[in-house]
């Protein structure tokens, strides 16, 4: 193809110039600026454009890229650069031309426009001849990236050309280091990846320069890095039909939509994808899908069930293979055929090839393991790989060990050694299994198959985000460091709205060395700033990283009404007070963007903050409407009210979201969420949890006062956490010094308005004392505290609370009392640091040791923000494993028991760990645990079951987010004492510590966290 390009002034190469020194630094090194500096040369302003420079000849999709950074300076200047491409195209670039609409010229739309600023020029070592005549010339010195994977060159290289004193020279080790290294600076001069897909809009700049620097970016740390579009219904497709046309009456999901995608995964350093599957056929829906892939070059895969290249609807839609059968032992033949034509067809372009064979639409082959059938589909699949491609061990092929497949492996198949196993996950972000002994040893290597989007058991989520970045980083880095590095899939759902996950994810997998267990904050930071600007990134960064926290949690299509406990340590309560908080920074920050910004913050920010913390507050609002409807209290139905206005919220948001730029996000959030009930699949049809009226305009047979209290579970017939005013007395949960502030509340159960009243003792404090109540008011909650400088040490009495109320109802049915057990407990002179007792339990942040011993070069490494509660513990070496007490590093808790124990209901000490996966089987997780000089307690706390099924309460795990262990000590004395604990496997990751004497209730988090004296943990050593 001949193009019409704007000549450089010369081609003709000037004299030999020493070569820039090159120094390897970290892929996010500034290479431009917006502000004059030593040495720093002008690339555009907003009246001369940049200046790009081309070889005709270089691969299709460095030219589209070259493009891109033209129309990307018009987007932060206002006027577009110029892209000249010198020479004759060899490579067909035909089908970006249709379908991106570039124009053949290959101008930006500036003609007319000139500049004097420096040039840029961008190619391909040995497809650009602008490039190869500076390495030739010695004038950019290549010898650190040459012959690398995806690596690139950018420097400020001086008089490169006759009549050009300088120009910034980006050059590829191959075709996608170019257009990362193009796409480097799009990014860096304030065009987001997610323009299009989140609608950032580009920073605008009146000038941008080139900095007199070199970057060299290595081969990226995973070779093949991409994600995967899967469970695209409701949302995607339905967005997707309205928005393109169906190519050929087939699937919207046709050239005009990947064109976006492939964009996307470049300008977010990727290069692989598995295409939508549930409604599409990448191949066949639209012919010039594969052709536009390679053009852009972007490398092609297909999922754990789709193997040699052909989507799941091929075989019943276009093989008609539905009426023989998906069936290897039956009809070889067929399927042989069906797998030659998937090879042949994908023949020209880059892939990498799905072999192995799973049941048709993500079920099991069979109900029992066949090896021998499945060594016999890959056998005949290496076949047909060996004929169509010559040599099959040339080929880029992955074997997905996925759900049951895993088994197949575990049995002892065998695969050749060049294919490479890919891992998996769960499904809920735990790795479960990864390469040991000799699987490292692969030429093919491994990968890992991960979820941000997910629908099976135990419960689909398919809403909205709910990925804790620490987490992700934990598991990969985990991964890379055990050498499954060859591919990082992940599941994606509909791509929106996961982009801060996915933008991570890309970063993490492009140079997982730039960062570390405590990198998180500081990554959501620099996102935010690339994306919104310095001015609120810091913010932005508290708001994603608290989301984060928050959502994964209780991921929210398992956040039910009795998930957040509304009786036990204010859970629920304080729960929502982090949604509000954020919530606040979050609609503070949108009103202080501009208008231009708002549309995206909303998307990418907003919209989760507010709909996540909408959805646990309708679940804690049914649950709180049960209750109180049981109890009889009238302010059950400003509950009901709650939930029902939420739903409305929920609505309201996901319109809002619908409504942007014109509806161009129709569709999108569209997934059911509110209403699932005890079964994995969604919801057809959005419900609030059950809810219960009390009817308002008859008496009450109980009087108009209602009193209840923390904790209570009184036995009134229909009522387990209730007691009214009609005789009989509540218990508040045992006051000591170092206990939290108990509370009551004082509620209406009937019709008519009242005063009430509360006399205590003068060493109770109490928040409130009396007050009137609406029949229709709010119910009071009221704190119970004790002034302990008032009691003796030693104190230990029930005080009584009496409560009164105006009504003859008081009169009648009694005074109610609520009964308050004091204890003065008191801290011996000899305990210096550590936790203590509070009412018959403790708990211990992981990280909050009194003591580290390491052993050697093992220690323990603190995880900040991740997990549920403050942050986890783990072994630093994610190689270790096998441990014993001897060989771990020790962690110390010291803590000051009051309650005695027995033998017959001793002392039980739960560790709450991260719901992580035997990733070496025969190494399970394990820990140790020893009070005093007890003898020490060795506890297995995943245990594997035959596949496909998962370990033994997996369900619950995942749920709950988290593993509960249990060991029972037997009697332990008051007093001092020392809980030691041993992490003996690298993938065990602590995150609390519970200690139950008796007063531990049920919450989702566990209490929260004792008293305790001393900050600072100690560490020794040999």
């Amino acid at each position: 193809m001949e193009l019409s390009p704007r000549r450089l002034l010369s081609l003709a190469l000037s004299a030999c110039l020493v070569a820039p020194t090159v120094a390897v630094e970290g892929f996010r090194k500034a290479t431009v600026d917006f502000t004059a500096g030593s040495g720093s040369s002008l690339l555009a302003t907003s009246a001369s454009p940049a200046n790009i420079h081309v070889d005709a000849a270089d691969w299709p999709g460095v030219l589209r890229a070259a493009h891109d950074l033209a129309l990307d300076f018009g987007r932060v200047t206002k006027v577009n650069g110029t892209l000249t491409a010198t020479g004759t195209a060899t490579a067909n670039a035909s089908m970006i031309f249709n379908v991106t609409g570039i124009s053949s010229d290959w101008s930006a739309g500036t003609s007319g426009n000139s500049t004097s600023g420096t040039p840029i020029i961008v190619g391909t070592i040995g497809n650009s001849s602008l490039i190869d005549g500076l390495i030739a010339s010695g004038k950019l010195d290549v010898s650190e990236i040459e012959g690398q994977w995806e690596a690139y060159i950018s420097a400020l290289v001086h008089t490169p050309f006759n009549g050009t004193n300088q120009a910034l020279v980006i050059a590829g080790s191959d075709r996608r280091g170019s257009i990362y290294g193009i796409y480097d600076v799009s990014e860096q001069i304030g065009v987001s990846p997610w323009y299009w897909f989140a609608d950032v809009p580009a920073k605008s700049h009146s000038e941008v320069y080139a900095l007199d620097t070199v970057k060299v970016q290595k081969t990226p740390s995973v070779k093949y890095r991409g994600f995967f579009i899967n469970d695209e219904a409701p949302a995607l497709t339905g967005w997707a039909n309205i928005k393109y046309p169906k190519y050929g009456g087939n699937s919207p999901f046709g050239a005009e939509f990947y064109a976006h995608v492939f964009e996307l995964l470049l300008r977010s350093r990727a290069n692989y994808l598995w295409p939508a599957m549930w409604n599409g056929m990448f191949n066949v829906d639209d012919p010039r899908n594969q052709p536009l892939a390679d053009e852009y070059a972007i490398v092609m895969g297909t999922s754990h069930t789709e193997p040699m290249v052909r989507a799941t609807a091929e075989w019943s839609k276009i093989a008609k293979g539905a009426e023989s059968g998906w069936s290897w032992a039956t009809n070889n033949a067929t399927l042989y055929n069906y797998f030659m034509e998937g090879a042949r067809r994908a023949a020209p372009y880059e892939n990498v090839v799905t072999v192995g064979m799973r049941g048709y639409h993500d079920t099991a082959m069979s109900a029992d393991v066949q090896t021998s059938v499945l060594e016999a589909v890959v056998d005949a699949q290496q076949d047909i790989l060996n004929k169509v491609h010559g040599n099959a061990s040339e080929v880029p092929q992955m074997w997905c060990l996925y759900k049951e497949v895993q088994d197949y492996f575990e049995a002892g198949m065998k695969v050749p050694d060049y294919v490479t196993l890919l891992w998996t996950e769960d499904n809920f972000q735990n790795i479960r299994r990864l390469p040991v002994g000799d699987e490292k040893k692969r030429s093919g290597g491994a990968g890992v198959y991960y979820h941000f989007d997910y629908v099976g058991d135990s419960r689909n989520y398919k809403w909205i985000d709910t990925i804790q970045l620490q987490k992700t980083y934990e598991q990969m880095r985990l991964a890379k460091d055990r050498d499954a590095d060859r591919i990082w899939i992940v599941n994606v759902g509909d791509i929106k709205p996961s982009e801060v996950a996915i933008s991570h994810w890309f970063d993490i997998a492009y140079d997982i060395d730039a960062y570390d267990e405590t990198s998180v904050p500081q990554w959501t930071a620099d996102f935010a700033a690339r994306n919104f600007g310095d001015e609120h990134a810091q913010t932005i960064s508290d708001i994603l990283d608290e989301y984060g926290f928050l959502a994964n949690m209780r991921k929210f299509e398992w956040v039910e009404p009795s998930s957040y406990s509304i009786l036990n340590y204010e859970e629920a309560d304080r729960i929502l007070a982090q949604w509000e908080d954020i919530a606040k920074k979050a609609q503070e920050v949108y009103d202080a963007l501009s208008a231009e910004q708002q549309p995206a913050f909303y998307e990418m920010v907003l919209h989760r903050v507010l709909a996540g913390g909408n959805f646990v507050d309708v679940q804690v609002a049914g649950a709180r409407n049960i209750a109180y409807s049981g109890m009889g209290r009238t302010s059950a139905n400003r509950w009901m009210q709650r939930v029902i206005d939420g739903m409305k919220k929920d609505h309201n948001l996901t319109k809002r979201y619908h409504e942007l730029f014109n509806g161009k996000w129709n569709h999108m959030l569209d997934q059911t969420h509110l209403g699932y009930q005890g079964y994995w699949q969604q919801p057809m049809r959005q419900s609030t949890p059950f809810l219960r009226w009390v009817q308002t305009w008859e008496r009450s047979l109980a009087g108009d006062l209602g009193v209840a209290v923390e904790g209570s579970n009184a036995t009134i017939p229909g009522d387990d956490i209730w007691h009214t005013n009609g005789g009989g007395s509540l218990n508040l949960p045992n006051i000591t010094p170092f206990t939290p502030k108990r509370w009551l509340e004082i509620a209406s159960v009937g019709t008519q308005p009242f005063d009430w009243n509360i006399t205590a003792d003068p060493f109770i404090k109490l928040s409130q004392t009396s007050g009137t109540m609406q029949p229709d008011g709010e119910d009071v909650r009221v704190y119970v505290e004790v002034d302990f400088s008032q009691v003796p040490d030693g104190f230990g009495k029930k005080s009584t609370l009496n409560i009164s109320s105006s009504t003859d109802y008081g009169t009648q049915f009694g005074m109610p009392q609520v009964i308050v057990q004091v204890n003065k407990t008191s801290i011996p002179s000899n305990f210096s640091a550590g936790f203590v007792e509070s009412a018959g339990q403790l708990a211990f942040e992981a990280e909050h040791y009194t003591r580290l011993t390491p052993k050697g070069n093992l220690s323990l490494t603190t995880l900040p923000k991740y997990g549920r509660t403050l942050s986890a513990v783990k072994l630093n070496d994610p190689l270790a494993e096998g441990l014993t007490s001897a060989t771990a590093p020790a962690i110390e808790y010291d803590f000051l028991t009051f309650t005695p124990t027995t033998s017959a209901k001793g002392l039980n000490v739960t560790l709450i760990l991260s719901p992580s996966l035997n990733i070496d089987p025969k190494k399970p997780l394990a820990y140790i645990t020893q009070i005093d000089n007890m003898p020490e307690q060795r506890r297995q706390y995943v245990i594997d079951q035959p596949q496909p099924n998962f370990p033994v309460g997996w369900g619950t795990a995942v749920a709950q987010n988290a593993w509960y262990n249990t060991t029972n000590f037997g009697a332990v004395a008051p007093g001092k004492h020392t809980l030691k604990v041993w992490l003996v496997e690298a993938n065990v990751i602590l995150q609390k510590v519970v200690l139950d004497l008796g007063g531990v209730v049920y919450s989702h988090n566990g209490p929260p966290e004792s008293y305790r004296i001393g900050s600072g943990n100690s560490t020794t050593g040999y």
